[in-house]
């Protein structure tokens, strides 16, 4: 479910874009969405800063109060929030300023329903693909994101599991090899080396018929016989050949 918000001075304008919202969610009801309206950039911004409430999308209007949205979005970005911003406007002024503070769209006002499903469209694809960039895992007792980038490689211990990260970070994961293996299915990055290991291609800096040398400084021993079908791997992901 994401949190989408709109922030207008207008009661009108707030209306329609809130009918724009309502008008797509009946045309792609899967994709599911929640309000919330703000009639003042500082009760948006007071709402955030208090309860760490960031919105994933925020139509914003670009007059707000003798202040622009440029400006509110500069403070969103000053706070961390990474929140998509589309820029509802009347005028094309400040068009380029928008991008300044990574703006997703400006859209002059009327806005057509048709631009404003292309938005929104866009939106929820890009979200997609970044749920796709990380792997949720149960580690002491929580729910942890880990993005499969980060990873560098997995070491089976007995009935848990070591992820190590790029950052030095090491996690303990109760499930098999196996289990953790089938989660990274499709990725070609990740290799399992014998029954033991994991490695990842993107940071695995050097290889021979003995030792994996990782990025991180990390050397895997290699089992008998892995290191010809691991070589082959790693040329393919790099190279391109089959």
């Amino acid at each position: 479910m994401y949190h989408l918000a709109i922030c207008d001075d207008e009661q009108e304008a707030l209306e329609e874009t809130e009918q724009l919202l309502l008008g797509y969610r009946v045309q792609r009801p899967q994709n599911e969405f929640v309000i919330e309206r703000y009639e003042t950039p500082e009760s948006m911004l007071y709402q955030m800063r208090e309860n760490g409430d960031h919105p994933d999308l925020i139509f914003l209007d670009i007059y707000l109060n003798g202040r622009t949205g440029i400006e509110i979005a500069q403070e969103l970005r000053d706070m961390g929030s990474s929140c998509r911003v589309v820029f509802l406007t009347n005028s094309r002024e400040h068009a380029l300023e928008a991008f300044g503070v990574n703006a997703m769209q400006y859209l002059l006002k009327p806005v057509s329903f048709s631009a404003f499903m292309a938005v929104l469209d866009r939106f929820f694809m890009e979200k997609e693909k970044e749920k796709n960039q990380y792997l949720l895992l149960r580690t002491d007792g929580r729910i942890r994101r880990v993005s499969f980038r980060d990873i560098v490689c997995c070491e089976a211990q007995g009935n848990q599991q070591k992820l190590m990260l790029a950052d030095g970070e090491e996690l303990m994961l109760r499930m098999t090899l196996t289990e953790l293996y089938n989660k990274m299915s499709g990725r070609p990055e990740f290799v399992r080396v014998g029954a033991a290991y994991v490695i990842n291609l993107i940071h695995t800096e050097s290889l021979n018929a003995k030792n994996v040398e990782m990025d991180t400084g990390e050397k895997i021993h290699l089992p008998r016989g892995a290191y010809a079908t691991l070589r082959e791997h790693y040329f393919d992901f790099y190279c391109g050949e089959e």
